[in-house]
């Protein structure tokens, strides 16, 4: 037991040695620097999917900030670069995708469902309702009734 344990923390402490942070800006204007984190706010990385490339340590993260220096070096503008990278990597490189004919499901597509989730519920609902039926009592069920109530209750003593 001691050896396996002794084995594993040998392992994770490798892991963690072998762990990379991400490499540090490597560029020598900041206005450009701050111009490309600003830009890779608004991008995803293509590898961890859920952070934007500002954020993610990927390697290919790491490249694509490389491309996009070089290209704002090269004097292109956001817009230019964000359509170079759209057209290489699709809308999906957007961290925020724009609402187009092919995104109205991503956009819309939660509301649809619950507004028709609300509409089932609401139907469902009224139909319960009208399948219940309110009828008195017999004359027999209510003695029946009034049997039951006074068995059940404690009786007062005086």
């Amino acid at each position: 037991m001691r050896r396996t344990s002794a084995a594993l923390l040998i392992l994770l402490l490798a892991v963690a040695a072998l762990a990379q942070d991400a490499p540090p800006a490597s560029g020598d204007d900041p206005v450009i620097e701050n111009r490309l984190n600003n830009l890779a706010k608004e991008l995803r990385c293509l590898v961890c999917q859920n952070e934007t490339l500002a954020d993610s340590q990927a390697g290919l993260a790491d490249d694509l900030r490389r491309e996009i220096r070089e290209q704002m070096k090269a004097g292109k503008s956001d817009k230019e670069i964000i359509s170079f990278l759209t057209q290489r990597y699709g809308q999906f490189i957007l961290y925020r995708p724009q609402v187009t004919p092919t995104t109205y499901l991503l956009w819309f597509g939660p509301f649809v469902l619950l507004i028709g989730g609300l509409v089932i519920l609401f139907h469902y609902i009224r139909t319960r309702r009208d399948a219940i039926r309110e009828t008195p009592l017999t004359g027999e069920e209510q003695k029946r009734a009034t049997e039951l109530l006074n068995a059940a209750s404690p009786k007062e003593t005086a």
